[in-house]
């Protein structure tokens, strides 16, 4: 692909202003939409994502404002993609590469943990390269192994990469714009079972610098109740449920996997003395893990109960029937709750 014809047609329509109630889908849209609009190095690629505009339609109408060699239709070749935005980054461009499905991605694992996480560190600072891959990751969706994953511990386990997932619209609109502007490799996962869930993002809020912290989505006494990404909907709800049986449930959405903000999380333990971490991920060698040996660590002396994990089970993800018997549901957060409280 050439590196010296990719600046932006003259003409693009403005990003719509104000508040509106949209899609997550939608948000990632008009996020990228922006980010292409500000810098004309911003270049977008993926496997359809052009005139199909993804299978999910994250990218709709992307190709056809800014043209073919800012969104490119690329091969079927997740290693190549993930290379040649490698190449593009050091040439200046800030490459948006999108994985078509979570387990499509390891094609890719040798380009990004032993060449994308490394040459800043390997060249001693010298070479910068902000690359982000989009990947819609978890379950929910009634699709098989391969298209309903959650490996993204496997890349917070590398040094060099920020792993982000975003849990609501609002956000999605704001981190996808930070990932991009961001100078190093981004990991940004998104949970593709709430594609289609609309909430109000304010299309006029600047983006920010909120890549690392973890944020309290509702406020609570008895418990801390830590997610991400997919699960802080089924944490909202199962403390909204707890709340009308007289259990008050802080819930803490991580936003970030890599960095981990261990800050945010201990400073709830320490008031609640309990903590249960939920994620769609296979509990075994998982976020809950760190999670639980941080605070183990830093809340020791606060704790009234060991740190619980509820998550998927450590086996292949199961066919559609199934999934949901997979998936960390309400009941089964709200089961390793009473387990906390009856410490």
């Amino acid at each position: 692909m050439s590196t010296t014809t990719a600046a932006a047609p003259a003409a693009q329509a403005p990003v719509p202003a104000g508040t509106q109630k949209i899609t997550f889908a939608k948000a990632i849209n008009l996020g990228l939409r922006r980010a292409l609009a500000d810098d004309d190095k911003t270049l977008l690629m993926g496997e359809d994502i052009g005139k199909l505009g993804g299978v999910f339609r994250v990218t709709d109408g992307l190709q056809a404002e800014f043209g073919a060699k800012r969104v490119v239709d690329t091969p079927l070749a997740e290693s190549g993609i993930v290379g040649t935005a490698i190449g593009l980054a050091l040439r200046g461009y800030r490459p948006v590469c999108e994985i078509q499905f979570d387990g499509f991605v390891f094609p890719a694992f040798d380009q990004i943990t032993t060449q994308l996480s490394k040459m800043h560190y390997r060249s001693r600072g010298r070479l910068t390269l902000p690359v982000v891959i989009r990947v819609p990751y978890g379950g929910g969706i009634g699709a098989i192994e391969h298209h309903s994953e959650s490996p993204e511990a496997l890349f917070a386990h590398t040094a060099g990469l920020r792993v982000v997932t975003p849990s609501s619209p609002a956000q999605a609109y704001a981190m996808i714009q930070e990932a991009v502007a961001s100078p190093d490799p981004v990991m940004f996962f998104e949970p593709k079972g709430r594609y289609w869930e609309k909430g109000d993002v304010d299309l006029d809020a600047p983006a920010g610098n909120g890549l690392d912290g973890a944020r309290i989505v509702r406020a609570g006494t008895d418990v801390t109740l830590v997610a991400y990404g997919p699960t802080v909907q089924t944490a909202l709800k199962s403390a909204e449920t707890a709340a009308a049986e007289g259990t008050s449930i802080e819930v803490i959405d991580l936003r970030a996997l890599s960095p981990l903000d261990t800050a945010t999380v201990a400073a709830s333990v320490q008031r609640t003395g309990r903590c249960v971490v939920v994620h769609e991920a296979p509990v075994l060698y998982g976020t809950g893990a760190e999670v639980a040996a941080r605070i183990t660590e830093e809340c020791f002396y606060h704790l009234q109960a060991p740190v619980l994990r509820v998550g998927g089970f450590h086996v292949p993800y199961p066919v559609a029937k199934i999934e949901h018997d997979y998936l960390p549901s309400v009941d089964r957060v709200l089961d390793a709750v009473d387990r906390s409280l009856a410490f």
